[in-house]
């Protein structure tokens, strides 16, 4: 394929940027790969291992002469990170990001670009529990899905051009408008990490009392828990902090829920439990069969 952008800026180096400049090598997407990040190390460590063609140190470095900039960090510290680069963006230079929120990333970002450059606010919907810039790889996207929110309309030259790039990364592409956006992470992402740290927290006060016995004798459920509670924890209280609305409707449903079936329990009503377990098993076959997971004895995950 040929490159889609001749040069690419990352700001930020974990999974999602390195695993992005990987895919962008496999397809030949760019011409040249830029990037950065505040922690030196990390930009030592993206030098070393040829993450990326040229390491900067500042963000403003990165963007001169980019046509696409790609902000990798936490929701929190994207409004500083546009007011920086804000004076370097090149006159028809697209800024995109990863941000797993988008009203609150548009709200951060929007007012501090110059109109001579276009912002199409993006999420890829794919990671694993392990960061920084060695935890790259260029599969991470195959097949997923990211989902753009474009605040400009849906027929533009720019956007079809960002489309046309994730596809190249081996990503489905799907457009929504922010709020739903929002709505709809919160439920298949962003509550149920909630859920996974509450329950992990719980795991840990009562190991203290049961002498490391659930920590040794976990189960595959609680094996995968504590693989998500191990996400970044920046990155997901700055999650929760900017999604709170949608998150807190999710959260009251999800109690609903709950009380429902902890009524069912002390009540003994085995078929509500029965007819619920049975509904809540075809979410699962659904995703199975659209191809996000597999089958395979631990979902896939065992080592052969």
């Amino acid at each position: 394929m040929s490159a889609i952008y001749q040069r690419v800026a990352f700001i930020g180096l974990g999974l999602i940027a390195s695993s992005m400049a990987h895919a962008i090598r496999r397809a030949g997407l760019a011409g040249h790969i830029v990037g950065t990040a505040r922690s030196a190390e990390t930009r030592q460590i993206a030098g070393e291992i040829g993450l990326v063609d040229t390491v900067t140190e500042t963000a403003a470095e990165a963007v001169v002469g980019a046509d696409l900039i790609v902000l990798c960090v936490p929701v929190g510290a994207m409004a500083e990170i546009a007011q920086e680069i804000a004076p370097f963006l090149d006159a028809g230079a697209t800024v995109t990001d990863v941000g797993s929120v988008k009203q609150a990333v548009i709200d951060a970002v929007a007012p501090h670009l110059p109109d001579h450059a276009n912002f199409i606010p993006g999420h890829p919907l794919a990671g694993t529990e392990h960061s920084g810039p060695r935890a790259g790889f260029a599969e991470l996207f195959d097949n997923r899905w990211c989902i753009l929110t474009p605040i400009d309309g849906n027929d533009s030259p720019e956007l079809q051009r960002l489309i046309s790039f994730w596809q190249g990364i081996g990503a489905h592409v799907d457009l929504m408008d922010p709020p739903h956006h929002d709505l709809v992470l919160a439920v298949t992402s962003h509550t149920p990490h909630l859920i996974a740290y509450t329950m992990v927290g719980v795991a840990d006060d009562l190991r203290r009392v049961t002498d490391s016995e659930v920590i040794k004798y976990s189960a595959a459920g609680f094996r995968d828990f504590t693989r998500i509670a191990a996400s970044d924890p920046t990155m997901w209280r700055d999650v929760f902090l900017t999604n709170k609305d949608a998150t807190l409707e999710v959260l009251g449903r999800f109690t609903e829920e709950l009380f429902a079936l902890q009524r069912a329990i002390r009540t003994g009503d085995g078929a509500l439990l029965h007819d619920y377990f049975s509904r809540t098993r075809a979410i699962r076959r659904g995703i199975i069969e659209a191809g996000q997971d597999t089958a395979a004895p631990d979902f896939g995950r065992a080592k052969r």
